[in-house]
């Protein structure tokens, strides 16, 4: 069975900093792309950022780049995402989702349950 496990959601001034990991178990991490997509407070869902399987190639939207890195450890089968420079319009719940491919570029075929992240005073 495939799970994805984020953590580290919180909550942080503006301009702060968290980082969230999604552990991964039930098949083969090192062989799949790997996303992070956020639903805002009644908004629908957005894609943030992607990582090919090995790790070396990234996609993000305009919005967080220079301020949000991706990265994963295939070695424990988790992903990461930095966030640097939070801003109120980061808030959301962010999901880790399974590409179905090697690539970082694709439909998804599993998610995590999310994890919160609220940027405000």
């Amino acid at each position: 069975e495939v799970q994805l496990v984020e953590s580290g959601g919180g909550l942080v001034q503006p301009g702060g900093s968290l980082s969230l990991s999604c552990a991964a178990s039930g098949f083969a991490f090192s062989s799949y792309g790997m996303s992070w997509v956020r639903q805002a407070p009644g908004k629908g869902l957005e894609w943030v950022t992607a990582i090919n399987s090995g790790g070396d190639i990234t996609g993000s939207v305009d919005s967080v780049k220079g301020r949000f890195t991706i990265s994963r450890d295939n070695a424990k089968n988790t992903l990461y995402l930095q966030m640097n420079n939070l801003k109120p319009e980061d808030t959301a719940v962010y999901y880790c989702a399974k590409v179905y491919t090697s690539t970082w570029a694709g439909a998804f075929d599993a998610w995590g349950q999310g994890a919160l992240v609220t940027a405000s005073p």
